[in-house]
């Protein structure tokens, strides 16, 4: 994998997670005083530590962030907003919002699993311990799910 390969493909994660932010925080926002906003705020602070870490690593391949694609990954989030209506607000919306950070979750998950097979090819990826991080994924990903299946029943 090229350097300038391995860039995207991390600025891709990055996008990614600045969409979960915005959703997540917009989730904190609208869901004052539920169990959920408790959860999210954990979780949102989890991102974002993930969110400094591809940036330490595009930081390692002298790469830059992408503006285009974190606006790309700002409007997107947006744009779900207007494209979901009213389905957004109430039970519906927390399962939507819940089931696309699961499937964000289980995106990063195979994220470190990629960088683990390639690290010994760059250097740069050298000295992370990707079990934690994976296994901080998958335990992550667990967490969302049992909200993920709460907010079904609850919608439903």
């Amino acid at each position: 994998m090229s350097k300038d390969l391995l860039s995207t493909y991390l600025n891709d994660h990055l996008a990614g997670s600045i969409m979960a932010v915005e959703m997540t925080e917009r989730a904190i926002e609208e869901d004052r005083g539920t169990q959920l906003r408790a959860f999210l705020s954990g979780l949102v602070n989890e991102i974002k530590a993930d969110q400094d870490l591809l940036r330490e690593l595009l930081e390692k391949l002298d790469a830059k962030e992408d503006p285009i694609k974190k606006a790309g990954a700002w409007l997107a989030e947006k744009a779900g907003r207007l494209k979901m209506g009213n389905t957004r607000e109430g039970a519906l919306g927390r399962l939507e919002m819940l089931e696309t950070l699961s499937l964000g979750i289980y995106g990063k998950l195979k994220l470190w699993l990629a960088l683990e097979r390639v690290a010994a090819h760059h250097s740069e990826l050298a000295g992370l311990d990707y079990k934690k991080l994976q296994a901080s994924a998958r335990e992550q990903h667990d967490r969302v799910e049992a909200q993920r299946v709460e907010a079904a029943v609850e919608a439903f």
